[in-house]
């Protein structure tokens, strides 16, 4: 082979494989654009939806939802209250295990530049009773607040609840009276009758009565909240078993198991008083009797019943304690009571009560009973083409002088 052939041999082959090698990073770049548009496009679709735990409000059911909650703060504005806003997240030691509210494992943490750990709010009252304590530390009259807002639990064993969630409530501080705990669930029932529930009834307990039983059979404080965790979920086996690991007495252990069947209409009080011999349960059941007798001077008796086994996870209720229920939802659309020591975590004695409406279970409630709830019934469109605008600009602003809500829409065509 002569030297020019050799030459062209070479260079015919540099060609090849320089084609091979440029053919190869066309395929490849055609796969990789292939693979980034699949994957922009997958993420484009989880970008429109939500995460799991929370939703999209909008339209008619946002109208509704709106409307449900201005009866309700009407309801809470003529009671005397005054609406309150507490911060969305603060520092986790205002829920913290001590305060007795939402377990740290169900809590959404953070930390800000000073390393400080925060904590989006999963319940108002902590809240409210650190701004009572910081702002009202010297007020000696009853302070009426009221607020509206969401909260946050990061739960995965609350099977189709939400997350974020929306509650509407009313905090009394200052007011030990057994006039206060009926004022307060009086105004429970007017407001859930005001935004147009009429079909519910609430649950009245205390946890005073309980907790009597539990220092007569010499109960420890830790053991008396493991108690009070398994028969709040009406777990009367592990209570059981509980109670025999303690060696509680056949007695205390029946009594304390007997409390499953006290529940009822007022009448249940009575045979709650004749089972207990300890002082501190039998004044349970007399502060009840007397919150049922000026509940009858409200004129809401007849939704009203009671549940001496009524306990709460949130460790900071003290005494009276209620929750209201109706058709169409499993849990309680309303949760409240008494928290006469919880101030004091924030540095201010203040015996107090409060309730929260859980909006979102009871527009569901509503909405499963058929109940009709009026949006904005005064909603208009007015169009216009390019030659009639001002026309029809003027026609919208007259019309919502008036009070309309009006769309200003253009045509299609001409």
């Amino acid at each position: 082979m002569s030297l020019r052939d050799y030459c062209l041999d070479k260079i015919l082959n540099i060609r090849y494989t320089t084609d091979i090698y440029f053919a190869d990073m066309a395929v490849n770049h055609h796969f990789t654009t292939l693979k980034q548009k699949e994957y922009i496009q997958t993420m484009n679709r989880q970008l429109v939806h939500t995460p799991e735990g929370v939703r999209d409000i909008y339209g008619d059911e946002k109208e509704i939802k709106m409307e449900v909650e201005r009866l309700l703060h009407e309801k809470f504005l003529s009671y005397g209250y005054r609406d309150i806003q507490t911060p969305t997240f603060e520092f986790f030691d205002v829920f913290s295990k001590e305060v007795g509210t939402t377990p740290s494992k169900e809590l959404y943490k953070f930390f800000d530049k000073e390393g400080n750990t925060l904590v989006l709010r999963p319940d108002f009252t902590p809240s409210i009773a650190r701004c009572a304590a910081k702002y009202f530390m010297d007020e000696a009259v009853p302070i009426r607040f009221c607020y509206q807002g969401n909260t946050f639990i990061n739960t995965s064993n609350l099977q189709g609840k939400l997350k974020e969630a929306t509650q509407m409530g009313a905090e009394l501080v200052g007011d030990a009276s057994v006039h206060a705990d009926a004022e307060m669930i009086a105004l429970t029932i007017e407001a859930l009758l005001h935004a147009g529930l009429h079909d519910f009834q609430v649950s009245i307990g205390n946890l005073e009565y309980f907790k009597g039983i539990c220092a007569e059979a010499g109960l420890d404080e830790e053991t008396e909240l493991t108690l009070r965790e398994l028969i709040s979920v009406k777990n009367y086996f592990g209570a059981e078993d509980l109670l025999i690991h303690k060696n509680v007495s056949l007695k205390d252990k029946e009594l304390l198991l007997k409390t499953s069947d006290l529940f009822g209409s007022v009448e249940a009080l009575e045979e709650a008083g004749k089972a207990v011999n300890n002082s501190r349960s039998k004044h349970a059941i007399e502060r009840l009797e007397q919150v049922y007798n000026i509940l009858c001077d409200y004129g809401v008796e007849k939704y009203i019943s009671f549940d001496l086994t009524m306990l709460s996870k949130y460790n900071y209720y003290t005494g009276i304690i209620f929750k209201a229920y109706t058709y169409g939802v499993g849990d309680a659309i309303v949760k409240g009571g008494r928290y006469d020591t919880l101030l004091g975590r924030f540095g201010k004695e203040s015996p107090s009560i409060g309730f929260m409406i859980a909006v979102d279970d009871l527009l569901l409630a509503m909405n499963r009973q058929n109940i009709t709830v009026k949006g904005i019934e005064k909603r208009t469109r007015v169009t216009y083409h390019a030659d009639n605008f001002k026309k029809a600009l003027n026609e919208a602003k007259k019309l919502r002088a008036d009070g309309y809500y009006v769309e200003l829409v253009q045509a299609e065509g001409k």
